[in-house]
C-alpha cells in the first residue's frame, strides 16, 4: 500500500492508502475533548465533526451531537444551523437522525470518533465545530497527520488524531 497524506484539524496524517470497505477496521480515531465551562447556566454544546478535501469536493460528516430529545415546536434539529460553518458546508441537506453520524450531546469530557477506512486517498482538513445555548461557538481545522493535535480556545479542548 502507498502512503496517503490527509489533512485534518491543520495537521496532516501519513497512513496507508485508505481503500478498506467501510465495515473494515477504522483509519484512525480523532480525540475531542469538552471543557466544562464556569458559568452560570451550562448547556451541552452541539459539535459537528466533518472531513474537507483540501481540493474542494463535497464535505462527509463523521459526528453531529444535537439534542435528540426535544420535540415540538423547537425540536433539537432547529437549531443545528447554529453550527454554522457545518451547515453551510452541507448539514443543512442531512436528514436528521443521520444513522451512524448524529448522536445526543455530550457533558464534559474526552470522546473518540473513528476516522472511516474507506476515505479515498488524498489531502483533508478535519474540521470540529461547536455551539452552546447562551455560550459561544467554536470552529477547530486539523491537516490529517498521524500525532496532530490542536487546542480550542472555548468551547473545545484538545483535538488529536491517531492512525491505525
Amino acid at each position: 500500500m502507498r502512503p496517503t497524506a490527509l489533512l485534518l484539524f491543520g495537521g496532516a496524517i501519513t497512513a496507508p492508502a485508505l481503500s478498506l470497505p467501510a465495515s473494515a477496521a477504522p483509519a484512525g480515531t480523532v480525540t475531542i475533548t469538552i471543557h466544562r465551562l464556569s458559568v452560570a447556566e451550562y448547556h451541552k454544546p452541539y459539535v459537528a465533526v466533518w472531513l474537507e478535501p483540501v481540493g474542494g469536493g463535497a464535505p462527509r460528516t463523521l459526528a453531529v451531537w444535537y439534542d435528540l430529545k426535544k420535540r415540538g415546536n423547537d425540536p433539537g434539529t432547529k437549531w443545528l444551523a447554529d453550527l454554522r460553518a457545518w451547515w453551510r458546508k452541507g448539514g443543512r441537506s442531512m436528514t436528521m437522525p443521520a444513522d451512524g453520524v448524529s448522536g445526543a450531546t455530550r457533558t464534559p469530557g474526552q470522546y473518540t470518533i473513528p476516522l472511516p477506512a474507506d476515505v479515498k486517498p488524498g489531502q483533508y482538513v478535519l474540521n470540529v465545530e461547536a455551539a452552546r445555548e447562551t455560550g459561544g461557538r467554536e470552529l477547530v481545522s486539523v491537516p490529517l497527520t498521524a500525532g496532530a493535535r490542536t487546542t480550542g480556545k472555548t468551547e473545545l479542548g484538545a483535538v488529536a488524531i491517531s492512525a491505525r
